[in-house]
């Protein structure tokens, strides 16, 4: 059993493997809108409250809404040019209009996804944890070069500082025992950091700047305005959202070696449907299970919902008190990077892992896996090929999950020989038993 204290710490090392992309979309947004201080602070404020809101309802878990699955919720990056485009073209209360609608969306749809879930048996699940692991680390490769954009990109302070993170974590994870290995995460980061201080990279003026108190209101931006373009826009980021949520979902099973049920993956999707409306409410983001934590999950060991309902309460406080979000912010980007490596390559290896329960010599296994991998890899780091497609082409084929996800849904169908290959149980998504090993 844990400690209160140890479950606090374990969900702090959620929060901050999740914070820089939990923060980079209000970012983005609110450069590109060329929103003010106030209301840039707002914005972050608002994303980091409305995570922790969505978090919980993920983990509490009612007969209709929750997966109970240790799953964070954090606001999706597809969501950043449509609602650019929807403000830039109309106004941000049209965008958080189309977001509320959306939400309901997906409430009202999860049931019907939900039988669809026939065609995810266990080749396609492997290779769709698999494309989730791959596709993110060419992220964690930017932020160990010090991120795309920065003066500094390249440097070799920044490729020392991700290596002696990476040599930290790998080190606590071989010769501590205990809580000590589960967190090794956080102590990465923390020597990370230290280290990076000590080389005069940290820099708090963030903090001295940010406000003490801030309180998410209702449409903050004004009341919502509603388009059928920009709602339907939406939608279909949404629709991208619950492919890469279903893909997350499976890849926590496998590593809480935990069979992932029918009904918890529709009553998943319908808090994130609630949560999304609440992202249109308070003004802040559309929602979408976080893969980022998966790894983090297989390498700290620890499957109880406790630490990520302590990671939604944290984020809560971090959106109330913005000074204290502000601290969060001095890891450098560079020693988050060095502990991505890590946290991303374990959720391929959960993927690798699932796939070693298929035989790949029946039936285009190979094929599949191969085609849908490749295609998957290759719309995450090239996604400028779909650029003259029309823009929902765009926002579907762009999304490395979503796009390697249909691929392997389609061939499985097509290269299949028998129906039995692509139905499953009414209830239950096909197994996830083999525990991944992190050394």
């Amino acid at each position: 059993m844990l400690s209160k204290q140890k479950v606090f710490t374990l969900g702090l090392q959620h929060v901050l493997a999740m914070y820089a992309g939990a923060v980079i979309v209000p970012l983005i947004v609110g450069g590109a809108l060329k929103l003010n201080g106030t209301q840039m602070a707002y914005l972050i404020a608002a994303d980091l409250f409305t995570c922790g809101l969505a978090t919980l309802l993920q983990i509490m878990g009612t007969k209709y809404f929750g997966s109970r699955l240790p799953v964070i919720l954090g606001c999706t990056f597809t969501a950043v040019g449509p609602i650019i485009a929807i403000a830039s073209t109309h106004n941000l209360a049209t965008a958080y209009g189309a977001i509320i609608i959306s939400g309901l969306f997906v409430v009202l749809a999860a049931p019907l996804y939900g039988k669809l879930l026939k065609f995810f048996p266990t080749i396609v699940t492997g290779s769709v944890v698999t494309i989730i692991g791959l596709s993110l680390i060419p992220v964690a490769m930017n932020n160990v070069a010090g991120g795309e954009g920065n003066a500094d990109f390249g440097q070799p302070r920044n490729l020392l500082l991700a290596l002696i993170t990476l040599l930290v974590i790998l080190a606590v994870n071989r010769f501590a025992t205990g809580f000590l290995r589960s967190i090794s995460v956080l102590v990465g980061l923390v020597a990370g950091t230290a280290i990076a201080y000590g080389m005069g990279i940290v820099n708090f003026s963030t903090v001295g700047d940010a406000s003490w108190v801030s309180i998410a209101q209702p449409f903050y931006f004004g009341w919502p305005e509603f388009s059928l373009t920009a709602i339907f826009t939406m939608i279909i980021v949404n629709i991208v959202s619950m492919v890469e949520s279903t893909g997350v979902y499976f890849a926590v099973g496998k590593v809480i070696d935990q069979k992932v049920e029918q009904k918890q993956i529709v009553n998943g999707l319908r808090s994130e449907g609630v949560a999304i409306m609440l992202g249109g409410i308070f003004n802040a983001f559309p929602y979408t299970a976080f893969s980022q934590n998966v790894g983090l999950i297989s390498l700290s060991r620890i499957k109880t919902r406790n630490v990520i309902f302590a990671a939604g309460g944290i984020m809560i406080v971090l959106g109330l008190l913005p000074k204290l979000a502000a601290l969060t912010t001095i890891v450098p980007n560079a020693v988050l990077g060095g502990a991505m490596i890590v946290m991303f390559g374990s959720v391929a290896v959960s993927g690798i892992s699932i796939l070693s329960d298929v035989d790949l010599r029946k039936d285009g296994n190979l094929l599949i896996a191969a085609c849908s991998i490749a295609v998957g890899l290759g719309s995450a780091t090239l996604p400028a090929m779909f650029a003259e497609l029309p823009e929902f082409a765009r926002m579907l084929l762009q999304n490395g999950i979503v796009s390697g996800s249909l691929t392997a849904i389609v061939l499985n169908i097509v290269l299949s020989k028998t129906k039995d290959d692509v139905q499953v149980e009414d209830n239950t998504v096909p197994v996830l038993v083999k525990e991944s090993h992190v050394s």
